[in-house]
């Protein structure tokens, strides 16, 4: 059994996360609170929902939560992963796993990261929707056909067969909620996001993280780390995590890559179970393991 490991992203949150990872690793979460200058025990297990929500807070949140249930995972599991990729915010937390940059620095860039999304979103009215029954070509072709006509709608991530997501304006998105029967997608569904992420509408927050990310020392990655933009083993970290603020997640292509270089059991670890199900529709016929909380760990079988 070769086994890759999968980190979620933004969307994955939720009150009562990281109880387990604070109560094993106390120091973890005392350093986070440190860095991020909010106490983020408080935020996880007793703030409200629209707090953790926010830009803001939601992606360093996930990441410390998803950091530490790996480290409980390392602590049970020997065997190394062949590979990793996280969507969106994950490949972060991927790239902490393999040891190309340490938690602290990916923790602050996650952080900042944030918050450049956050201000750009707040720029423009724009969103996200998820389209059902649409393949990536279909999705392009529409979006493409919108911009021709004015509009700002791109393709932001190739999630799974039949499950793509476009993002734009708050109009864009509204017109393809509205057309999507007469576009030949059986329906668009507007999604609870701040605004339009992996797409040009966030370019104001390249303009902050990229010096960020030039000054960040990182390494060779223990084990491969799969890029969302590229759908391939990451080589130049700093551009890949750049381009990935614009670029389209292309995360299907990414599991499918895994799944050509060995790996046959894919492991989400983290909140949720998101990725697990985007491994189930885009590789049917490789295994699937969710560890959402580190006691979830021992039911992971040999890996």
């Amino acid at each position: 059994m070769t086994y890759g490991i999968l980190f979620p992203g933004q969307g994955s949150q939720a009150i009562g996360m990281g109880a387990e990872v604070f109560d094993r690793y106390p120091d973890l979460a005392t350093r986070a609170s440190e860095i991020l200058g909010f106490d983020l025990v408080e935020l996880c297990l007793r703030g409200t929902e629209e707090e953790l929500t926010r830009t803001e807070h939601a992606q360093p949140a996930l990441f410390v939560v998803a950091y530490g249930t790996w480290l409980a995972f390392t602590d049970a599991i020997e065997t190394s992963p062949a590979g990793a990729a996280g969507h969106s915010l994950g490949e972060y937390t991927a790239l902490a796993a393999a040891g190309a940059i340490d938690f602290e620095t990916a923790l602050h860039l996650v952080s900042e990261r944030g918050k450049a999304m956050a201000a750009a979103a707040s720029q423009t009215a724009s969103g996200m929707a998820a389209l059902l029954g649409a393949d990536a070509d279909v999705a392009e072709q529409i979006c493409r056909d919108r911009r021709d006509e004015g509009g700002h709608l791109w393709v932001a991530n190739l999630n799974a067969p039949g499950q793509t997501v476009v993002a734009g304006s708050a109009a864009d998105i509204d017109w393809i909620v509205e057309a999507a029967r007469q576009l030949g997608v059986r329906r668009a569904i507007p999604l609870k996001v701040a605004g339009a992420f992996h797409s040009p509408l966030m370019a104001s927050a390249v303009d902050v993280l990229d010096p960020l990310l030039r000054a960040a020392e990182f390494t060779e990655p223990s084990f491969p780390v799969w890029s969302n933009v590229d759908a391939e083993p990451v080589v130049d970290i700093a551009d890949a995590l750049r381009r990935q603020i614009t670029g389209s997640v292309r995360f299907a292509d990414s599991l499918n890559a895994m799944h050509a270089a060995g790996v046959d059991t894919f492991v989400h670890i983290g909140p949720g179970d998101v990725t697990a199900g985007m491994a189930k529709r885009a590789v049917p016929d490789a295994a699937v393991v969710v560890v959402s909380t580190p006691t979830a760990v021992g039911a992971v079988p040999e890996l």
